[in-house]
């Protein structure tokens, strides 16, 4: 993460000098508090990966700074799932958000700037992925952005959105590598972590009494690879009786599991009278016998880790990966052993036997798609095949994975982070 003298001072220069068009006419608000450095602009949540990502920031930058982390958007608590000594070492930020808010309340729906960085989320295109509290549009001195992208077409005004950012920190080698192959402004390189406390390998519950478990996580949608995955363990399944597909696919975001309906060979994905999707009701109509899998609905974070110890093995046929896979970084930590696809955020997981690897990876056509891949359904049933025949190999590969992912940590990511925001602080 070292810099060159020059570049440190063009991005000292960009620090000084951006945003300053065009907020005169913005009201804006002064935080006058020394405790609070820095805003992140979207919403803290134990139960999709930017809200978990939002919440160890907020946690480990108290540990790591004495000033605090904030958000811009309101906090619901009933969406955060942390232990009492956690709750209390965020609570001063949750706080000191809140009145953020309250200030913003008469500004409804107008543009706000602060006199602190803001972290903006983007998304595919460099699009920003949410305003803030009370419908504000929240801008920072300067606005920075942190960016996990699947979508590899950018268009000319995405282009100018990403370059209008003094700095845009990846989540993954590949992102990095496509930001600086277009020329798209100064750019970092932060990998998520795990909290090694809670991932860990430790002993198994027995819940499933023997029964060869296969995991899949990860919202539902055609990027995830389900349908893949789908297909190869009915083959298995047919073949193994012991066989359990345990999945966890549920997300605040529903509708985009439709993208999976273009796979003509399944049955289309289900789904409830109240938008959610129905997992149980799909995978019965593709052939999965309802004694051979159970699903999940929505986990908790922090429930995950003794779920993720009961699992043989993880299996991630992802055609793209914007970040490095939080799912499959928390399984690995566990000592789960893993089947991941070669392909964009994947690569920065996959090393000589820490994990099981897609190597046939077929190109998937459009601009839209530069470095995705359609893993072969024959050699995940193949790469199935081998984790369930041979045990001892798998739990070795399982050890090596968690060994692995000790180096990856939130303490890390917030320290990495840290020096990448250093000249915007």
């Amino acid at each position: 993460m070292s810099r060159s003298p020059r570049l440190s001072s063009r991005i000292g220069q960009l620090a000084r000098g951006h945003n300053t068009r065009g907020l005169r006419r913005s009201p804006e608000l002064t935080l006058s508090d020394n405790n609070s450095s820095i805003v992140m602009n979207w919403q803290l949540s134990s139960y999709f990966g930017w809200g978990v990502y939002g919440i160890q920031l907020m946690v480990n930058w108290s540990r790591q700074h004495n000033t605090l982390m904030l958000t811009g958007l309101a906090v619901d608590e009933s969406l955060i799932d942390l232990n009492p000594i956690e709750w209390a070492m965020i609570r001063p930020a949750v706080d000191a958000s809140r009145e953020l808010h309250e200030r913003f309340a008469p500004l409804r729906g107008q543009q706000v700037a602060i006199n602190r960085p803001v972290l903006q989320p983007l998304s595919d295109d460099f699009f920003s992925t949410g305003r803030g509290a009370h419908d504000v549009e929240l801008c920072g001195k300067p606005n920075l952005g942190i960016t996990f992208f699947e979508q590899t077409l950018f268009s000319a005004q995405g282009r100018e959105r990403a370059k209008s950012y003094p700095l845009i920190v990846a989540g993954s080698s590949w992102n990095h590598m496509m930001l600086e192959q277009e020329r798209l402004g100064l750019n970092a390189l932060v990998f998520q972590g795990v909290d090694p406390t809670a991932f860990h390998p430790a002993p198994k519950a027995g819940w499933f009494n023997g029964r060869f478990s296969v995991f899949s996580g990860g919202k539902l949608e055609y990027r995830k690879g389900q349908d893949l995955l789908l297909k190869a363990f009915h083959i298995f399944a047919d073949r193994h009786s012991d066989a359990l597909l345990v999945t966890a696919w549920a997300s605040p975001w529903p509708s985009v599991a439709r993208s999976l309906d273009a796979d003509p060979t399944l049955r289309p994905v289900s789904f409830l009278a109240d938008g959610r999707v129905d997992v149980a009701a799909w995978l019965r109509a593709n052939g999965i016998r309802p004694e051979q899998f159970i699903d999940l609905g929505a986990v908790p974070n922090a429930a995950l880790p003794r779920l993720y110890r009961e699992m043989d093995v993880g299996v991630f046929p992802n055609r793209s990966e914007g970040g490095t896979n939080l799912v499959a970084m928390e399984c690995m930590a566990c000592g789960v052993p893993v089947i991941l696809s070669r392909n964009t955020g994947h690569l920065d997981l996959i090393g000589a036997d820490r994990c099981f690897v897609l190597e046939r990876q077929a190109p998937i056509e459009g601009a839209n798609h530069v470095g995705w891949g359609e893993s072969d359904v024959e050699e995940i049933v193949e790469t199935l095949e081998a984790v369930y025949r041979d045990r001892a190999c798998c739990r070795s590969r399982g050890e090596r994975g968690a060994a692995f992912m000790r180096g990856m940590t939130w303490s890390d990511t917030v320290r990495q982070l840290t020096q990448a925001l250093e000249p915007f602080l």
